[in-house]
C-alpha cells in the first residue's frame, strides 16, 4: 500500500476576508492558525494579516507546526511587461522562496471586476483576438520561466470570477498557447464550476499534466443559478452563499481527488471558501472541510493493488 503524497492545507478566508473585511476582520491570525493546526491542517495560504518579513512569518508559522503553503500574487500581465512584473513580485517571491514553497498562486488583476461590488460579472476584461491571447501568453511564459530559474518557483495560475480567464475555454486556451515548462494551472474547483465547467473533471482531466496547485472549494449550485439570473458581481455573490467547504456542497470530490490521484498529482490540496463567518462558523466549517479531504484520501491512500493470481 503506498500512500498518496498530498498535504492538505487551508486558506484563511474560513476566517477572514481580505475582499470584505466585513467578512472577519476582526478576527486575529492568531485564531485562525490555532484553529487550523487544531483541526488538523499541515500548511496555511498567505493573507494580508500574515507578516511581510519572511524570517518573521517563519518563526509565526513554526509557532503553530505549521509550513506556507504558497500566496496570492495580483499579476498585472495583461496590462504590463514582464519586467515590471518581475521587479514588481520579487520580494514576494523572496518570502515564497524564503519558506520553501513550491508554487506561486498567479491571479490576473489587471482589468478585474472580481473586486467591484455591483459589477455584474459579464463586464469581465475579455481578450478579444488571437494576437492579445498570444501576446498575453508570451509574457506567461516569461515570467514563469524567470520564477523558475531565479526561485526554483512554478507559476500556477489561478483561473478566476471576473478576471480575464475564467471560463473552460479561456483555461485550454491559456494552456495551449502557454509553454508547459513554464506556466502551470492552479485547478479550482468552485471557479471552474461557476465559470462554466458543469462537470469540472471533464475539464480537471483535460489539464491534469498542468495541474501544479489545487484549491478544493465547494459550491452551492442553486445558489450560482440565483447569482447568474440576478446579474450579481462575484462579491455579491460570495455574500450569498456561492461558495462552502468541500462536503457542504454539490461537488462530487471523490472524482476530483480520484482524478487528481489517477493523473500523478502531488502537492497541496487547499480548502479555500468564502463564506461569511457570522453564518458559517469558522472553525466548523474548516473541519468539515478537512475532514471531508481526509476521508477521501484515506480511501484513495488504502486501495491495495491485488495481486496477480498465477495459473
Amino acid at each position: 500500500m503506498q500512500p498518496w503524497n498530498v498535504q492538505i492545507g487551508v486558506n484563511p478566508l474560513s476566517w477572514m476576508n481580505d475582499d470584505l473585511p466585513a467578512l472577519g476582520g476582526d478576527t486575529p491570525l492568531s485564531t485562525a492558525l490555532r484553529e487550523g493546526a487544531e483541526i488538523g491542517y499541515a500548511g496555511f495560504e498567505l493573507g494580508n494579516k500574515f507578516p511581510s518579513d519572511p524570517a518573521a512569518l517563519q518563526a509565526l508559522l513554526a509557532d503553530y507546526g505549521l509550513a506556507c503553503v504558497s500566496g496570492w500574487y495580483s499579476g498585472h500581465l495583461a496590462q504590463s511587461t514582464v519586467e515590471a512584473e518581475v521587479e514588481r513580485c520579487s520580494k514576494h517571491l523572496e518570502k515564497l522562496h524564503f519558506n520553501s514553497c513550491k508554487v506561486l498562486v498567479y491571479g490576473e488583476v489587471a482589468g478585474s471586476i472580481q473586486g467591484c461590488r455591483g459589477t455584474p460579472l459579464s463586464k469581465r476584461p475579455r481578450f478579444t483576438d488571437e494576437a492579445q491571447w498570444s501576446a498575453y501568453a508570451d509574457k506567461l511564459t516569461q515570467f514563469g520561466a524567470h520564477l523558475k530559474i531565479r526561485y526554483g518557483i512554478t507559476l500556477a495560475y489561478h483561473h478566476h470570477m471576473g478576471a480575464y480567464v475564467e471560463t473552460p475555454q479561456d483555461i485550454d486556451t491559456l494552456m495551449a498557447l502557454t509553454n508547459p515548462e513554464c506556466v502551470s494551472l492552479l485547478f479550482d474547483t468552485g471557479h471552474a464550476y461557476y465559470g462554466g465547467a458543469v462537470d469540472p473533471v471533464a475539464l480537471l482531466r483535460r489539464h491534469i499534466q498542468r495541474v501544479a496547485h489545487v484549491h478544493c472549494k465547494d459550491v452551492r449550485a442553486r445558489v450560482i443559478q440565483q447569482a447568474r439570473n440576478e446579474r450579481l458581481s462575484f462579491l455579491d455573490g460570495v455574500l450569498n452563499g456561492i461558495f462552502t467547504v468541500p462536503g457542504d456542497g454539490d461537488l462530487n470530490f471523490v472524482a476530483v481527488l480520484k482524478t487528481l490521484h489517477e493523473g500523478g498529482y502531488e502537492g497541496w490540496l487547499v480548502v479555500e471558501a468564502e463564506q461569511d463567518p457570522a453564518v458559517a462558523p469558522s472553525y466548523a466549517y474548516a473541519k468539515k472541510g478537512y475532514e471531508s479531504l481526509r476521508s477521501i484520501v484515506n480511501q484513495i491512500s488504502a486501495v491495495r493493488v491485488q495481486p496477480v493470481e498465477e495459473n
